[in-house]
């Protein structure tokens, strides 16, 4: 159809929307993937509401094996009400460090070497689901399903491999 014609659409994106996700994984299953409204301010209180939400009942799903909740070092995840929420119902949670309470933490910051989603989960999302700009996040939902229990315990399995070669790399960036 030309676009002289009555009628004729064209379709166009000048920016691509950027969509922030939120997800946990264990070598047992994975919460549902959240997404996050682009206006959302992840203050304490909201990160709290989402883990709450979407943590809390995965418990179940992660088995009755002991589990370690880790996270970056987000404002609202280094929170001390945060961090005692996560004591509080986590069989075990990293500390996140830089806070007057625990200046030191356990989890060293900015570590995307030794955080599973990034050194493994994102990039098969991003591999899967977004080659191509898509309309709607159904692709990125589909692909979030399709990872299965084996790609998790591989990822997760490997985390030792990491955290060693992070260890010999005096905490610095390693491939």
């Amino acid at each position: 159809m030309d676009r002289r014609s009555p009628g004729y659409e064209e379709e166009r994106v000048q920016k691509a929307e950027s969509v922030m996700l939120w997800a946990a994984i264990s070598a047992r299953g994975k919460t549902p993937l959240v997404l996050v409204d682009q206006k959302t301010k992840i203050d304490r209180h909201v990160y709290m509401d989402m883990l709450r939400a979407h943590l809390i009942p995965a418990n179940n799903a992660f088995g009755d094996d002991e589990w370690t909740f880790q996270q970056d070092g987000a404002p609202g995840h280094k929170a001390y009400e945060t961090q005692d929420f996560l004591r509080d119902n986590c069989p075990d949670v990293i500390p996140v460090g830089s806070h007057w309470r625990n200046p030191i933490g356990e989890w060293p910051p900015n570590s995307p070497d030794l955080n599973p989603l990034y050194y493994a989960v994102w990039s098969i999302l991003d591999e899967k689901a977004c080659q191509k700009p898509h309309p709607n996040v159904e692709s990125l939902k589909k692909a979030w399903k399709e990872i299965t229990l084996d790609t998790l315990v591989k990822i997760v399995g490997n985390f030792p491999k990491r955290l060693k070669a992070c260890i010999d790399a005096k905490g610095g960036h390693f491939e």
